[in-house]
C-alpha cells in the first residue's frame, strides 16, 4: 500500500485547509483498517492528530484539534480527508498520513500501529 498526501499550504490564523490522503494498492482490509493523520513540528516529536476506523468510520481526535479538525474517508475514491478549521500558528507543522491496512493492535493515537506513511505535506499558519 502507498499513500499519497495532498493539501497542504500557507493560511492565516483562523483559516480552514482540507488535505487528503489517497490509498493505492490491493493489500488494504477495508474492514480492519485504520487511517491516521499525525504531524510534527521542528523540534518536536510527532503527535497524533486524528484516525478513523474504515469499517464503520469511527474517530479518535488528539486533544489538541478536537472541535477543530474532522476526519473522514471516502470508500468509492479510497482516501481519508482531515478538514482543519480555525487554524492557529500551533497547528503549522508537517502533516502525515498513515494507514494500518491490517488494522490496529493496539490505539490508533500510536504512531506504532501503522504500517504505510504518506510522504507529509507542510501546513503552515501565520498568526
Amino acid at each position: 500500500v502507498q499513500l499519497q498526501a495532498c493539501g497542504g499550504g500557507s493560511v492565516q490564523a483562523g483559516d480552514s485547509l482540507r488535505l487528503s490522503c489517497e490509498v493505492f494498492g490491493r493489500n488494504f482490509n477495508r474492514y480492519r483498517a485504520a487511517m491516521g493523520w499525525f504531524r510534527q513540528a521542528p523540534g518536536k516529536e510527532r503527535e497524533f492528530v486524528a484516525a478513523i476506523m474504515w469499517s464503520d468510520g469511527t474517530t479518535y481526535y488528539g486533544d489538541s484539534v478536537k472541535g477543530r479538525f474532522t476526519i473522514s474517508r471516502d470508500n468509492a475514491k479510497l482516501t481519508a480527508d482531515l478538514q482543519m478549521n480555525r487554524l492557529t500558528h500551533e497547528d503549522t507543522a508537517v502533516y502525515f498520513c498513515a494507514a494500518a491496512t491490517r488494522g490496529p493492535s493496539g490505539t490508533v493515537r500510536h504512531p506504532s500501529q501503522y504500517n504505510s506513511w504518506g510522504q507529509g505535506t507542510q501546513v503552515t499558519v501565520s498568526s
